[in-house]
């Protein structure tokens, strides 16, 4: 049923109030509805598991992973593409995004020497992994997927 699928959907995108704000506002328009007459109301949907197939069907998820190594990131995107590619779905990438470097300039004495300084950088590697014509399944078998603690997982619809 929709109301099952949608509460799945919501508990992918489990982490903030808005990301599951997004998620319930896209699935009520791709159930033909608005989504502002819809808000602060319950709405009960009563269809089969064929209709949830076919809402679901046209829509894109996509996964975008953040770590600061590399061999972690590389692991848990290989983890995503084979539980996707298991359950039917396409998978696009994984697709490495540039590596956010941030250098921080320390002086290493407390009170002076101030052309003695240290510097220390910190690099973010990023993935985007995009499911085409996603399942189901494949929302529950991401849900049931885990994954290292590293690694920061943010899911669009």
């Amino acid at each position: 049923m929709i109301q099952q699928s949608l509460r799945s959907v919501t508990e992918v995108t489990a982490g903030s109030r808005k990301k599951r704000q997004i998620v319930y506002v896209c699935f009520v328009e791709s159930c033909g509805l608005d989504p502002h007459a819809a808000k602060g109301r319950t709405i009960l949907f009563q269809t089969t598991a064929k209709d949830t197939e076919a809402i679901m069907a046209g829509q894109k998820i996509r996964i975008r992973l953040k770590a600061y190594d590399h061999e972690v990131i590389d692991s848990s995107a290989k983890k995503i593409v084979e539980t996707v590619t298991r359950t039917g779905a396409k998978v696009a990438g994984p697709v490495p995004l540039p590596t956010e470097k941030n250098v921080y300039c320390v002086i290493r004495s407390p009170h002076k020497y101030k052309d003695s300084r240290e510097h220390f950088e910190m690099r973010t590697h990023k993935r985007l992994i995009d499911i085409i014509d996603p399942t189901p399944k494949t929302v529950d078998s991401l849900m049931r997927l885990d994954l290292p603690a590293g690694v920061d997982i943010s899911i669009k619809l």
